[in-house]
């Protein structure tokens, strides 16, 4: 991500210079080409100028090719070293040292190959297109000088468009360089700027269907309702959710456990509003997501996450636990923070602490236990007050006593409450 915010940078710069250097040299081309006709050379020096920009866009379009792959290469090796150096722990724990470097001369010696590659590609744009046009043009300009028909004035203009085509294809080459830069970095930043410019769908209120009463008798509605939810990752062609229902009223207590891969934590992220079903109905009180908004969604269903998933910001302990709230941090919240703290057991946590709920925490701050992570994701998703908590394995870090306050805390708060478990 830091990666393609930055690459935002390089395609303003290279867009802008490479696009004013291309229309700049295709003025002077189009001049170029002009000169030439009046020259010695004539319609013969025209053509093979309009050949000789045909070839330089063919080896622009070529470098393009040859840069992509190798930008490609790189940020996969990238990609592969930030995991090596994420993962360095387990790796050391879990894996025979013969096999931490596997595969690695391998990425090298196609990465190495890749460059050379791309600096032939290089090389034919900017070196040989220009300098190669000066060979071309005299060889065009020497049938005319040999047979004794150019005059002194139509040598003196014909060299003078030789050159000047030579300048205006050393720009167009260095546009040309540029703006495939420019394509380059726009790929790798295209989703960020897609994801910033995609319209949130909006509904009617009106259109929202009327919820029909409980057969129980509660005129309640439901907290959250799923109605034949279907959900399939791109890459697999099985869908992991399929005719999946359910209802969810207020104050029900609900334990859904199964084994790994069954498509718990799909489920929670499609009732939190994290992922959108391929078909089905999901409404939340009665209104489905279009309708509500994505803030109106969320002041419904809160959850805790995975760890995988979930994360201590560097800032202090009472920004982290109310941090999905959508107002700003206000005194009255440190005692609410501290109370709920209380209840999980997080209170020794906050007599260690020098500073309390304003201590600073994360990677650079105070380093927080597994377990104390577990709660503070539990409390972050309590202080939320929503109509459904959603906690994906979270008590799974805790031992019997912590366990059995947070219990007792989640029970005692939650209006309903969907508690993620393995088997």
């Amino acid at each position: 991500m830091l990666g393609r915010v930055m690459e935002s940078e390089a395609v303003e710069s290279l867009a802008l210079s490479g696009g004013f250097l291309a229309l700049v040299a295709a003025i002077e081309l189009v001049m170029a080409a002009v000169v030439l006709g009046a020259g010695a050379g004539g319609g013969m020096h025209v053509l093979l100028l309009v050949c000789w920009v045909a070839l330089t866009l063919v080896a622009a379009w070529r470098y393009f090719h040859d840069d992509q792959r190798w930008t490609q290469a790189r940020l996969d090796m990238t990609h592969d070293l930030v995991e090596r150096m994420v993962g360095h722990r387990t790796r050391l724990a879990q894996q025979s040292s013969e096999h931490w470097h596997d595969g690695e001369d391998q990425a090298l010696e196609g990465y190495y190959g890749l460059s050379a590659q791309m600096d032939r590609s290089a090389a034919w744009l900017m070196a040989f297109v220009p300098r190669g046009w000066m060979l071309v043009g005299l060889a065009g300009l020497a049938p005319a000088f040999i047979s004794g028909r150019a005059t002194p004035a139509g040598l003196a203009v014909a060299l003078g468009g030789i050159l000047l085509a030579f300048r205006a294809l050393t720009g167009l080459a260095t546009g040309l360089w540029n703006l495939v830069g420019a394509a380059i970095a726009w790929q790798q930043v295209a989703p960020l700027f897609h994801a910033a410019a995609r319209r949130e769908m909006t509904g009617s209120p009106s259109g929202a269907i009327r919820e029909e009463a409980p057969a129980n008798g509660s005129d309640a509605p439901a907290v959250v309702e799923a109605h034949d939810l279907v959900f399939r990752y791109r890459e697999r062609g099985e869908p992991v959710l399929r005719s999946c229902s359910l209802r969810i009223s207020p104050g029900d207590r609900i334990l859904l456990e199964g084994p790994s891969g069954g498509g718990k934590s799909t489920l929670a992220s499609l009732l939190t509003g994290l992922r959108s079903p391929e078909s089905g109905l999901l409404l939340a009180g009665g209104l489905d997501r279009q309708t509500l908004g994505s803030q109106g969604w969320r002041r419904r269903v809160a959850a805790a996450p995975q760890f995988h998933e979930n994360h201590v910001l560097t800032a202090t302990f009472a920004f982290n636990a109310v941090m999905g709230r959508e107002r700003a941090l206000q005194p009255g919240d440190l005692a609410e923070v501290e109370t709920i703290s209380g209840e999980l057991g997080l209170t020794g946590l906050l007599q260690r602490m020098p500073a309390g709920t304003l201590q600073m925490v994360g990677e650079t701050g105070w380093q927080l236990s597994h377990g104390e992570r577990s709660r503070l994701y539990i409390a972050r998703a309590l202080l939320q007050d929503p109509d459904l908590i959603i906690l994906d394995e979270s008590f799974a870090a805790l031992d019997p006593e912590n366990l059995r306050l947070a219990l007792e805390c989640v029970l005692h708060r939650a209006r309903a409450l969907l508690v993620i478990a393995h088997v």
